[in-house]
Order: structure tokens, then C-alpha cells, then sequence
């Protein structure tokens, strides 16, 4: 062993049970600081807070409280700069920072650790990190929320098909149908916000697994670190990863949604419909068909979608066996959550910044409403207001699409004594809801498409959702 590697193996924070170095295989087997130096931060945070608690406590000095604290404020500072050097052999982030610690301010530093484990550390190092992305998932999620608002606002009248089994079924507004887009995400963003309150509890002070045998306060760290209050068991503090898949479950029911409305607009753009436009920003092109412009933007959120699913079975099948309490495996469960945190963010971003600029094709999307017999159950509803059971009154209009049919003409293309001669009740005021915009004004209710109902609607909303703030990033 060279001496480099000799006076790695006698830095190592835990190695004084052991009689040989680690195998070099296993040390790189088992590192995590390639990705988990990410928590770097709110490690220090956590630390930071850690240290505070126990001068508080007399468990160490307040001077050798502010030692610890000064060193770390300064390794922050280099991690900050990009002038902190990261070690595999030192194994994960916070035996990266405890090691520097301790080089730059003396064995001070070796007093840290007091009353806590790596087990409780990584666990409030995860949630910390976990509770300010949801913030910054959050502040994205309303900048969407208000570009759906804002499209919605803008066509609350635009009539297009609305479909049932990919087929037309009845005609409704643009504006509705992207206020269904919008319910999806408020479910969303509830979501989140439920992930988060339940997060919102701090593992620190249950140590390895049973507590510490010194007068910690566990409420004045929890106090220190904006939780609102202590994990009430030191095992379940430690091994409890709920709050992670949580997390991820959100996000892939957020993709799921993302997908639907991805395929939509896939649908929509190509020219079997022409009911909208991506920005060519959005979009890329063919390097053999010149003619060929590809949604790409919503095909990959498409296919992102499933990369989350899998995330979220991944990290359900990892705890599924796991014994109390904390065990390796757990190592395994921050890529999946920090590649969630990635493609979630950057999905909700690229429909913000692509539906601003969506060019909408309405005489297209009013020529497909009045397309498929769509106003056939306003007949129907036509001849029930008349005093005709329902169920008679579907097969006349049934006879009645069927004659159209035969005559290749659209309902409202018939003549009145064409429709009389199906059947006696329909009136000259039948025209009035066989065309597509009487049909949809007709849905006059909570929750319809009449474009009064959706004007309502998206007004209700944007009185609910505070103006967007600007994301930085997750």
C-alpha cells in the first residue's frame, strides 16, 4: 500500500475497528460522494445546526462551537467556488466535509459527531434537500398553472371537438378543455404540498438507530432547521424513506399528466388534425425529409414519463424488504429521487415556456366540431324536452345520423321537412341546437363548456393562484 493510500485508510472516520485497509474494489464499490455531494449544502446546514444544539446543551464549548461553524461556513464557501476537492476514498459527502473540517481547523472538528450517526445525518440531509426542491417544484408548477390560465383565457370560446374514444364525440370550447389540463396540475401541486408537510420533520438526534446517550435537544434542531417538529421514533427516523417515494409517486402521476397532454399536442400538430402549431423552437426537423417538422419537445416529456414510473418502482421495491432500521441499500435511493427532481423540473419548465407561444388553428378546429354527427345528443336532449322518453328518443336520432348518413350530409345540413319526416316533434327551433355553437352554449352549468361557464372558471382560478414568481432552478 503506498502512502497516499496508507494515510487515506487511517483518515477514515470508522476505521478503528479494522486490521486491513478496504479493498479497493469495495472502496470504490461503495462510494456515493460521486452523487451524493449534491447534498453537500444542506449537510453543512445540518451541521451547522448540529453544532449549535450541542453548545446549547454543554455538551462542547460555545468557542468550540464557533470553531466548527467558522470551518464549515469556509468549506461552504470553497464547495460554493468549485475549489473543494472531493474524495471517493473518503466514501460519501459528509465524510468528505467532516475530514476537511478537520484538517483546516484541528481536532476540534472530531467533536461534531457527537450524539449523532451518519444513519440520522444522510436522513435530515435528504428531507432538507427534498423540502427546498419542492419549494422551487412548486414556484415552477404556478408559472405553468398561470400559462394554462392565460391560453385558457384566450379561447375560452374557441370551439373544437371534444372526443371520446379518440372519436368525436361533442363539441366543447379550447378554453375547457385546457381547464382540464389545469385541474390535473392543482391535483399536482396539492400533492406536493402534502409530500412536503409530511417531510417536514427532522430525523436528527435518533443517531444510528436507538437515540444518544447525551442531553441532546432534539426540538431546538428541528427549531434550527424549519422543521415543524422532531420524528417521534429513532428507528422509523432513520430508515424512513416513505417521504422519498412520496415524492417520486407525485412526480409520476405529474408525468402521466405531462404525457396525456403531450400525446394531445403530438395529435394535434400533425397534419391529420392541424388544430395547433409548436413554436419551431420547440420542435426539430428530419435530416432526410426537408418537409418534416417533429414535436420532439413533448415526445421526450412522453418518454420521460416512464422513466419516473420507474424510479417510483425502483425505489418501492428497495424498501420493500428492508428490516429495521437503517440499512446500505438506502444508498440506492438518491439517484432516483435526484434524477426525478432533473426530469420533473425540466418537464414542467418546457411546457411553460412552450404553451405561451402555441398557435391555434380555430377555423380547423371549428370545421372538425361540425364534423361527426357531434351534436347528435343535443337532438336527443331536443326530443326529451319535447315529452319522448331518452331511450326512444336516442334511436331516432340514431334513424336520424343514419339517414344523414345515407345523404352525406351533416345534421344541421337537413332540411326541416327531411327531419319532420323522421319524426313530427322536431320544430323549426330544432336548428337552433344543431349547430356546434349552440351546443356548446347549452352546457350552461358548473363545470360545462359554455364559454360563459369557462370564463367563470379560469376568473375563479386566477383570483386562487398568486401571481408566478420566477424559478431559478430546482
Amino acid at each position: 500500500m503506498s502512502d497516499d493510500q496508507s494515510s487515506i485508510e487511517k483518515s477514515k472516520l470508522w476505521g478503528g475497528r479494522f486490521d486491513e485497509p478496504t479493498d479497493q474494489f469495495v472502496q470504490k464499490f461503495t462510494a456515493s460522494v460521486g452523487f451524493d455531494k449534491r447534498l453537500a449544502m444542506v449537510d453543512i446546514q445540518g451541521s451547522i445546526a448540529h453544532a449549535e444544539m450541542l453548545s446549547a446543551t454543554n455538551i462542547i464549548s460555545s468557542e468550540e462551537a464557533t470553531l466548527i461553524v467558522q470551518g464549515l461556513n469556509q468549506i461552504r464557501n470553497k464547495i460554493a467556488n468549485g475549489e473543494f476537492e472531493w474524495s471517493t476514498e473518503l466514501e460519501d459527502v459528509h465524510m468528505n466535509i467532516e475530514s476537511a473540517l478537520i484538517a483546516d481547523i484541528g481536532p476540534t472538528a472530531k467533536k461534531l459527531h457527537t450524539g449523532r450517526s451518519r444513519n440520522d445525518q444522510v436522513a435530515t440531509d435528504l428531507r432538507l434537500y427534498l423540502r427546498a426542491t419542492l419549494d422551487q417544484i412548486q414556484i415552477e408548477t404556478r408559472r405553468l398553472q398561470y400559462v394554462l390560465l392565460e391560453l385558457a383565457e384566450k379561447h375560452y370560446a374557441t370551439i373544437m371537438p371534444g372526443f371520446t374514444h379518440l372519436q368525436s364525440a361533442q363539441p366543447i370550447t379550447f378554453g375547457h378543455h385546457l381547464m382540464a389540463w389545469y385541474e390535473m396540475l392543482l391535483r399536482d401541486a396539492d400533492r406536493f404540498a402534502d409530500c412536503r408537510d409530511r417531510l417536514n420533520q427532522s430525523p436528527l438526534g435518533a443517531a444510528a438507530l436507538a437515540g444518544t446517550t447525551f442531553p441532546i435537544d432534539r426540538q431546538l434542531t428541528a427549531q434550527k432547521l424549519g422543521f415543524s417538529q422532531p420524528c417521534s421514533n429513532s428507528l422509523d427516523a432513520v430508515s424512513d424513506r416513505d417521504f422519498a417515494i412520496e415524492f417520486v409517486a407525485a412526480a409520476a402521476l405529474t408525468l402521466i399528466h405531462m404525457s396525456r397532454w403531450s400525446e394531445e399536442l403530438i395529435l394535434w400538430s400533425s397534419a391529420q388534425f392541424q388544430f395547433v402549431e409548436l413554436p419551431d423552437s420547440f420542435c426539430t426537423g428530419s435530416s432526410i425529409m426537408p418537409q418534416k417538422k417533429n414535436p420532439d419537445v413533448p415526445e421526450l416529456i412522453r418518454g420521460k414519463a416512464a422513466r419516473i414510473q420507474g424510479h417510483w418502482i425502483t425505489l418501492t421495491t428497495l424498501m420493500k424488504a428492508q428490516p429495521l432500521a437503517y440499512n446500505k441499500d438506502n444508498q440506492e435511493d438518491k439517484e432516483p429521487v435526484f434524477d426525478t427532481i432533473d426530469t420533473l423540473f425540466d418537464c414542467i419548465k418546457a411546457f411553460a415556456d412552450m404553451l405561451p407561444n402555441l398557435q391555434v388553428n380555430r377555423p380547423k378546429m371549428l370545421k372538425d366540431a361540425s364534423h361527426g354527427y357531434a351534436t347528435a345528443t343535443d337532438l336527443a336532449d331536443y326530443l326529451v324536452r319535447a315529452g319522448i322518453a331518452f331511450r326512444d328518443a336516442h334511436k331516432i336520432v340514431g334513424e336520424t345520423v343514419s339517414y344523414a348518413l345515407s345523404q352525406k350530409k351533416e345534421l344541421d345540413q337537413l332540411s326541416l321537412q327531411e327531419l319532420q319526416s323522421l319524426h313530427p316533434a322536431m320544430k323549426p327551433d330544432v336548428f337552433n341546437i344543431l349547430g356546434v355553437e349552440g351546443s356548446v352554449a347549452a352546457r350552461n352549468h358548473l363545470g360545462g363548456t359554455a364559454p360563459n361557464q369557462v370564463l367563470s372558471a379560469i376568473q375563479q382560478a386566477k383570483a386562487k393562484l398568486n401571481p408566478p414568481a420566477t424559478s431559478g432552478g430546482a
